[in-house]
């Protein structure tokens, strides 16, 4: 059985190991470190003590942004992302945001349909912004931004 809870600065080695896992080109421990606490927040899914995934957010202003999900690979295709997706909308919910936002790979078409399943749509495309190993992308990739608006502000 999957279970969900918040984590903090004590988990980063098992926040870095999925992260490598799951990344070609993974947060560094800085940035994994600084997004823990203050602005952020976040949830990780464990099957008994062991962490098999997480989510980060971030609050800026009435909008929330997914910063970072990742499923150790041997857990994918168990729907863990999409729980963690659930948990990460309920959460904005919750604290009233306004918008949820969230930046893909263009090549990450399994992360896109989840999104996509849970009611993103997408926004705009930010040229070059992942780097890539792919010879035919000249070092970069696309990004795509994706967004769903909570709260229209009608009453």
């Amino acid at each position: 059985m999957i279970n969900f809870k918040p984590v903090d600065e004590t988990a980063i080695p098992q926040l870095m190991a999925i992260e490598t896992a799951c990344h070609s080109h993974p947060w560094t421990l800085n940035t994994m470190s600084s997004c823990l606490g203050g602005r952020y927040f976040n949830v990780a899914a464990f099957e008994n003590e062991t962490m098999v995934g997480f989510y980060i957010g971030e609050k800026a202003g009435p909008d929330f942004t997914l910063m970072d999900i990742c499923v150790t690979p041997s857990y994918q295709g168990k729907g863990i992302a999409k729980q963690l997706l659930a948990q990460f909308i309920e959460y904005g919910e919750q604290q009233n945001a306004e918008n949820l936002f969230l930046e893909v790979r263009e090549s990450n078409t399994r992360a896109i349909a989840l999104y996509e399943y849970a009611g993103f749509i997408e926004m705009s495309v930010r040229k070059n912004y992942y780097p890539s190993d792919n010879p035919a992308k000249n070092g970069f990739e696309d990004a795509i931004l994706m967004g769903m608006a909570l709260s229209l502000g009608f009453q």
